[in-house]
């Protein structure tokens, strides 16, 4: 017999060889009709593996994360077996889950596969699905997977395979098809109920542009057709609110080629958004102690060496500037934190001085694969709002609680109401990827886990996720459509201080090693912005909306009057401008709703006649005749209650 121990902490005994769905089907037939796999002592498993050990259980189902992620891969296995009939020959490359749905990466040799293909590849899925294929995993010898797939002829799984030790190989097979695959998967293909093949990619194999370009179909499947119709309307939500549609709409930012690709061009409106960001972070970071610095955008390679940024990223960075000098080699800048521990060290601490906090809005430089590339979320270079706190050890916790302060304050400002706090810590079976001693990493972890808990944050603890150089806390956050973005994150880094040889002398008159935190509440701007234009659709906070008003004038007749409210305006802080082409009033006011700005002022003969606009709301309409200096106060009250509200 083994002992079962489920969520609830309560102790089951099964035999040994049960499996997690007989577990399910002894508590519950409706609750077995549901689990799509079970976590077993923290790792996901199908849930028909057997088990042989004492373990800690947990039954995962389509409310789970993990559960929908099995369903998916299932699914990527089952459009493998599709497109393995429809198109006999093609070879298969990788098809992993992704956070919405899965793909397939595949080499269809001579063939040139199309969108217009997509909606058989969907019937034929769902054929297949009802046969109630059970997902058969299978452990393979090295040298039965290299002899199968040599039979194939499919030279990706044996590349695959190449890179994997004997003992460590399964096979999957589901009907007609079987795949190299680690797993997990669902029971059966009869969970498939709805699935929606989405677009078609190009993707060099491994990424490498020297590769061959596989086509990646990408797709979504669902247990009931109801979820799938409300998750395409969802689809079309966001595609309304894609930051690199709207950006261009409202005049944010734009991109050249002559540039280059994944470079963004901030425009007038968009600079003036980053900047009222800017402003607020100072404000808040000033307010909690922060001390500004600025540091150049390069430096020696050097200073990676010793960071070990440059071990760690130095394959995947922009190539070294050489200087005429000889043996000179300058980066572009990946990371601050380097940076700012030579400025730390550029003058002795006493423990009296620390914490020290040094904040900057800094630009960095990463270069990503041209495919990898995606509007303002994923780009090669970007801005930072980048601080690294220095204390001591009995500081960290008290600090580390602050910052989550901070972070919450920035969420609650730009209405982000729905979030996880992740903590992520390093992989205990691979710790070769990281930097430092065990005894560092234990400390550091532990600060993390124990202010995340004092704070009252919703948690979950993912593995292999940390910094190579620290654990972190970062912050899942959901827009207004439900979709999930990492945003703001913490570090706890005792490495960094060893590294650089950072001290303060201690009230015992000797030197000690003080402990960094890294904190970015935006992460990126860049990123940030994306995420906020989608999640507020561009309707942004008045506070901070780079136009809060367009005075509209009936005709040329009345532009002067229409400046004067203008001028007016921008000395009581309001920003807008005046739309003084010579178009029709319709048309104005559909081309302000069409930018979003949240006030159009309409002036006439009668608003100059009684020196005032006429007020419409973006969205909700006319609201009447006002004063300058009433229309003045209603923008300093909406904003004023905003701020009360969200804090």
């Amino acid at each position: 017999m083994i002992n079962i121990t489920l969520p609830d902490g309560s102790v089951r005994q099964y035999s040994k060889g049960t499996t997690s769905l007989q577990v399910a089907q002894s508590i519950s037939e409706g609750l077995a009709r549901n689990v799509l796999s079970a976590k077993i002592n923290g790792e996901v498993w199908d849930a028909t593996r057997s088990l042989n050990n004492d373990c800690k259980l947990q039954l995962l189902t389509w409310n789970d994360d993990d559960g929908k992620q099995t369903m998916w891969h299932s699914s990527a296995h089952l459009m493998a077996e599709a497109l393995e009939a429809l198109y006999p020959g093609s070879k298969f490359a990788i098809g992993p889950p992704v956070e919405n749905g899965f793909y397939y990466d595949v080499d269809f040799g001579d063939k040139t596969f199309s969108l217009d293909e997509l909606e058989a590849v969907e019937a034929k899925m769902l054929e297949l699905a009802r046969k109630n294929s059970a997902y058969e995993r299978k452990e393979v010898s090295k040298t039965d997977a290299i002899k199968y797939f040599t039979e194939k002829g499919d030279q990706y799984k044996l590349e695959l395979i190449d890179g994997l030790a004997d003992g460590t190989i399964t096979f999957y097979t589901q009907g007609n098809f079987t795949d190299l695959c680690r797993g997990p998967h669902i029971p059966n293909t009869g969970f498939i109920k709805a699935v929606k093949l989405l677009k078609v990619a190009g993707a060099y194999w491994r990424g490498d542009e020297k590769n061959k370009q596989l086509t990646r179909i990408y797709g979504i499947s669902f247990l009931k057709d109801k979820d799938l119709k409300e998750y395409l309307v969802l689809l079309e939500e966001a595609k309304k609110r894609d930051h690199r549609k709207l950006g261009k709409e409202l005049e944010l930012f734009t991109f050249s080629e002559k540039v280059g690709m994944g470079l963004p061009l901030w425009l007038p409106k968009g600079a003036m958004l980053r900047d009222k960001l800017e402003q607020f972070m100072r404000k808040a970071q000033q307010k909690a102690g922060y001390l500004p610095v600025v540091t150049p955008h390069i430096a020696l390679k050097d200073l990676y060496v010793c960071s070990g940024h440059y071990e760690k990223y130095g394959a995947d960075s922009f190539q070294p500037i050489k200087t005429p000098h000889e043996g000179e080699e300058f980066f572009l800048k990946p990371m601050n934190c380097p940076h700012h521990c030579e400025i730390y060290k550029s003058s002795p601490k006493s423990y009296k001085d620390l914490p020290v906090r040094l904040a900057e809005f800094g630009t960095v430089y990463r270069y990503e694969q041209h495919g990898e590339l995606h509007g303002l979320t994923r780009v090669r270079g970007f801005t930072q709002d980048d601080a690294h706190l220095f204390c001591r050890p009995d500081q960290v916790k008290e600090e580390f609680c602050k910052v989550i302060d901070l972070v919450l304050h920035v969420f609650n400002a730009l209405g982000f109401t729905e979030y996880t706090a992740q903590i992520s810590l390093r992989d205990p079976e691979n710790k070769e990827k990281y930097i430092g001693s065990d005894a560092n990493w234990v400390l550091a972890e532990q600060a993390i886990i124990e202010s995340a808990a004092e704070k009252g944050l919703k948690t979950v603890v993912e593995l292999g996720e940390a910094a190579f150089y620290g654990p972190k806390l970062d912050f899942m956050v959901k827009d207004a459509i439900g979709r999930k973005w990492q945003l703001g994150t913490i570090q706890v880094d005792y490495n960094l201080p060893e590294r650089f040889e950072l001290e303060y002398t201690g009230s015992d008159n000797l030197k000690h090693r003080p402990v960094m935190i890294h904190r970015a509440p935006f992460g990126s701007l860049e990123r940030f912005i994306a995420v906020l234009i989608e999640h507020c659709g561009g309707n942004f906070p008045l506070w901070l909306t780079p136009d809060q008003f367009a005075i509209l004038p009936i005709s040329e007749k009345y532009n002067d009057y229409a400046q004067k409210v203008h001028s007016l305006l921008n000395n009581s802080d309001i920003r807008g401008f005046v739309d003084d082409r010579n178009e029709k009033i319709g048309k104005k006011i559909r081309d302000s709703e069409m930018k979003k700005v949240p006030f159009m002022l309409i002036v006439g003969e009668k608003e100059e006649a009684d020196s005032k606009v006429s007020v419409r709301r973006h969205k909700e309409g006319d609201l009447g005749a006002v004063s300058i200096e009433e229309f003045a106060k209603m923008v300093a009250t909406e904003i004023e209650n905003d701020f009360k509200l969200n804090n």
